[in-house]
């Protein structure tokens, strides 16, 4: 069972748009926080989850001395998620680390010549 917990976000502001002011989620990690103590895991990214949501647009026309809104639809990052890295891209993200273990197990593995 995972635990709740609040995310950090931004406060969007457009004063031509209804409502004005809305709380957008970032995501923290470039990796996943996983395992008992919460360690960052490259093998996975952390990606914003979108929600397609409808605001009202202020236009540039008025009616009886009051503005007219037309609806319009926008996508706001309400949280994050965590989906597996692509091969290619998680070779890269340690690529100094494995590179320098394959080293390793190829010179443990070199026999000096004998003469």
């Amino acid at each position: 069972m995972t635990l709740p917990y609040l995310l950090p976000c931004r406060i969007s502001y457009d004063p031509t748009r209804y409502p004005k002011y809305i709380p957008e989620a970032y995501c923290l990690c470039k990796g996943c926080l996983v395992g008992i103590h919460g360690e960052e895991n490259f093998h996975f990214r952390s990606t914003p989850v979108y929600v397609p949501t409808v605001i009202l647009r202020r236009t540039s026309s008025c009616a009886g001395g009051r503005y007219i809104y037309t609806e319009d639809y926008v996508t706001i990052p309400v949280g994050c998620t965590c989906v597996p890295e692509l091969e290619k891209e998680a070779d890269t993200v340690n690529s100094s680390i494995d590179k320098q273990a394959m080293k390793l197990r190829v010179n443990q593995n070199v026999q000096p010549a004998s003469g």
